[in-house]
């Protein structure tokens, strides 16, 4: 049933992807050979086999139910297309029923094969899901600013790269640094070094030698390096990864130029380099607050300038691993050094580096066995370390999994993981699921065997049939709920984020994958064929568009100066946030539908 008095049609086709990107002459064409349909609920619009739409349809009001052989397969609303598929084809592939009453505006098949000739028109009718869901989020921004974050590092660079001979004296690297106002040189040789002014604080005055020690005697080897074509955000993460202030711009091989955290620093004000400049120049623990705002603040400025979630997630576990080890630091300070090597291990979303905004402690310590009898010095390490991070804005954990309660030997820790996964009782699985998360982000003690004894659950069923059943408590809503579109909650951490996550680690263990993240592990289970690689890609999408969507969620919140939740009400979504988060919820529930049967647990 078709009009011709549309609504404000041009307005509403300019603001809806992805006729915004036409070019004038494209997007008028469209807008002057739009039509108007409405259909009420319960109309099915085409079915396969049958006769394929004529039509491009852009949804203004209302829904739209595609399925294939009886299964819903997605659910459109407002400011979505559908019918391109039998435009393309020219072949009635899907069922499409009217969910809701509907308003469309309709494209005739002749416009839209002639708006097919811009390829970003085009691109979009050609992505899966994984880009579309991905597309959903890039147009909504969470702060102003925005900096250049993939430019190539080269475009950075101040200057060529000053070099002297292996013969040069420390006096002779000040004179070439002042003059030419740099913080570093090169040093010749095989391989090549550096020396920069810190070096000379470090290594040259706080050990008493004078400006005529050789350069040799001081210079790091090897140069840390990236290619010159390298964006800043990675160049951010080799700086952060390796510990050092200064990176070489390597072009064919040859050293072009010298790269400093405050060349990255100027370029971005709000990027990692500036909190981790912050955590360096921390003064004591009265200068601890602050610090979760400052990453809140970092991570806005990352996201709005494009960077996808699990990128800006690795920059928050850096740099809380920077501050946690200089936390350490005070406390050895305090206790004098330790009686034995330690670890310090960060759990749950900490320890699988997906941490955005700060939330509560998760950590344990464990020592060398022959740490044993000073075990009260750890004790007071953890105690003083947890009170410390309260400080700087991580809440304790409720549960107490927290390192001044859980702390032990290496061997304790290992009789704990074979406990845990002998005798699967639920204390024990809970306790498993927190601790095999665990990451080592501090102190000198090798965890190894943890990671040995974590990975022999493969082979022990019953632990990991019930791990994988505890998985599946946490379900997305049923259809039915999310077709209530304005007052339904949901919890996008518990119905959407943790199934994903804890069937992930379930996978992950039955594959002996020793990786960490949940997207690496779903990457990990698909190569060792455990899982087919298309469902696995499909599944870590819906959980990065989950992951992003409730980070801006959130960001928006404190910007608003409300508390940040991971609950959020459907008619609160623009109508394509809408659809995309039902996608990623019904691919995740087909997950789990999955993990059921493989690992026989009930659903």
């Amino acid at each position: 049933m078709t009009s011709s008095t549309p609504q404000d049609p041009s307005a509403f086709l300019r603001a809806t992807a992805p006729f915004q990107a036409l070019p004038p002459a494209l997007f008028d064409e469209a807008a002057r050979s739009l039509e108007v349909g409405f259909w009420p609920a319960g109309t099915r619009l085409v079915e396969v086999g049958g006769e394929p739409l004529r039509h491009l349809y852009v949804i203004r009001k209302g829904s739209v139910r595609l399925e294939r052989e009886g299964q819903s397969l997605q659910i459109l609303e407002e400011g979505e297309c559908f019918g391109y598929t039998s435009l393309i084809t020219r072949r009635a592939t899907l069922d499409v029923t009217v969910e809701e009453d509907l308003l469309a505006y309709l494209l005739p098949a002749a416009t839209f094969e002639r708006l097919l000739a811009d390829a970003t028109f085009a691109a979009h009718f050609a992505a899966g899901l994984g880009e579309r869901l991905r597309a959903s989020l890039e147009h909504a921004p969470v702060a102003t600013f925005q900096a250049d974050l993939a430019l190539p590092v080269e475009r950075l660079l101040r200057g060529p790269a000053v070099w002297l001979e292996a013969g040069a004296t420390v006096g002779d690297a000040a004179r070439a640094m002042t003059a030419e106002r740099i913080s570093s040189v090169l040093v010749r040789g095989d391989p090549p070094g550096i020396v920069t002014d810190r070096d000379f604080r470090s290594r040259v005055l706080a050990q008493g030698r004078g400006p005529e020690t050789p350069l040799a005697d001081v210079a790091s080897r090897p140069v840390r390096g990236v290619p010159a074509e390298t964006p800043v955000y990675d160049a951010w993460s080799a700086l952060l990864d390796a510990g050092v202030h200064h990176l070489a711009v390597t072009r064919r091989g040859e050293i072009a130029g010298v790269l400093s955290a405050t060349d990255l620093l100027k370029h971005n004000a709000q990027g990692p380099v500036s909190v981790l400049r912050s955590v360096e120049r921390l003064a004591g623990r009265e200068a601890l607050p602050g610090y979760a705002g400052r990453v809140a603040e970092m991570v806005s400025s990352l996201l709005a300038g494009g960077l996808d979630v699990a990128v800006i997630a690795g920059f928050v576990a850096r740099l809380n691993d920077a501050l946690v080890r200089r936390i350490l630091a005070w406390a050895e300070a305090d206790l004098g050094p330790p009686p034995a090597p330690y670890a310090w291990l960060a759990l749950g979303s900490e320890g699988r580096m997906e941490q955005t905004l700060l939330t509560d402690q998760d950590n344990a310590i464990a020592f060398a066995d022959a740490g044993a009898p000073e075990r009260h010095w750890y004790q007071a390490l953890a105690s003083r370390a947890n009170e410390d991070l309260v400080t700087a804005g991580f809440p304790p954990c409720p549960g107490g999994y927290m390192a001044s309660r859980w702390s032990g030997t290496l061997g304790e820790w290992r009789d704990r993981f074979a406990e845990w996964t002998d005798v699967p009782r639920p204390q024990a699985l809970l306790e498993a699921a927190i601790f095999f998360d665990f990451r080592s982000v501090a102190g000198a003690l090798d965890v190894g065997p943890l990671h040995v004894a974590a990975l022999a659950a493969a082979g022990k069923g019953p632990f990991l049939r019930f791990l994988a059943r505890n998985a599946l408590a946490f379900r997305p809503p049923a259809s039915l709920v999310l077709r209530l579109r304005e007052s339904a909650p949901i919890d996008l951490k518990r119905q959407g984020i943790a199934p994903v996550v804890l069937l992930a680690r379930c996978y992950a263990i039955e594959a002996r994958a020793d990786a960490r993240g949940t997207a690496e592990r779903l990457a990990a289970v698909a190569k060792a064929g455990i899982m087919d690689a298309s469902k696995a890609a499909e599944v870590s999408e819906a959980y990065q568009f989950l992951l992003g969507l409730r980070l801006r969620l959130q960001l928006q919140a404190i910007a608003d100066g409300k508390r940040p939740t991971d609950a959020v009400a459907l008619g609160a979504l623009t109508g394509v946030q809408r659809s995309r988060l039902k996608d990623s919820l019904r691919a995740i529930r087909a997950f789990q539908e999955r993990a059921a049967h493989h690992f026989q647990a009930e659903f």
